[in-house]
C-alpha cells in the first residue's frame, strides 16, 4: 500500500538472496497510497530486516508508474487490492501478465496474500518475513542456472 512494511523488507530480502548468490538483476518495491512517498520503512520492518542481517533503512518509499512494467519482468504483490490496482494500472496485456501474487511462487494458484503487520506488533512483522523469505527462495530456485 504504502510501500513501508512489507514491500521494502520483501526488496531487501530478494536484494540479499541475490547478492548471496552472485545474480545480477534490479529490485524495487512500490506503493499505490502517496501518504508515505519519500519516508523510511516502518522502524519494525526495518528491526525485522537487520535480525535477519538486512539493511532497508536507506530504502525510500515510491509510488508505482506504468512504467515499472517496461523496467521489470515481473511486478509480485502482497494482497488482492494490490493486485487490482497494478491490473487497474496496467497497459495491455503484456503488462498484465507479468504480474502475480508474491506468495503464489510457494502455493501456485492460491493467491494467498501476505497480511498487512502495519498495525499489529514485531511479531506480525516475522511472521510476514518468513512468508517471503520463503517465497523469496523460490525466486532464486527458479531462475535459469
Amino acid at each position: 500500500m504504502g510501500n513501508i512494511c512489507r514491500s521494502p523488507l520483501a526488496e531487501g530480502i530478494l536484494k540479499k538472496k541475490f547478492e548471496d548468490h552472485g545474480i545480477l538483476g534490479t529490485i524495487h518495491s512500490a506503493g499505490f497510497e502517496p501518504y508515505h512517498e519519500g519516508q523510511h520503512p516502518d522502524p519494525r520492518s526495518i528491526a525485522t530486516a537487520k535480525k535477519n542481517h538486512i539493511d532497508i533503512s536507506g530504502k525510500v518509499a515510491r509510488l508505482f508508474t506504468p512504467e515499472d512494467f517496461d523496467n521489470y519482468d515481473k511486478i509480485l504483490v502482497m494482497d488482492a487490492l494490490n493486485y487490482a490496482d497494478v491490473m487497474r494500472t496496467a497497459r495491455d496485456e503484456d503488462d498484465r501478465i507479468k504480474v502475480d501474487y508474491l506468495l503464489n511462487l510457494i502455493n501456485e494458484g492460491s493467491d494467498d496474500e501476505v497480511p498487512d503487520p502495519y498495525y499489529g506488533g514485531p511479531a506480525g512483522f516475522d511472521k510476514v518475513y518468513d512468508m517471503m523469505d520463503r517465497a523469496c527462495d523460490r525466486i532464486i530456485q527458479d531462475l535459469p542456472g
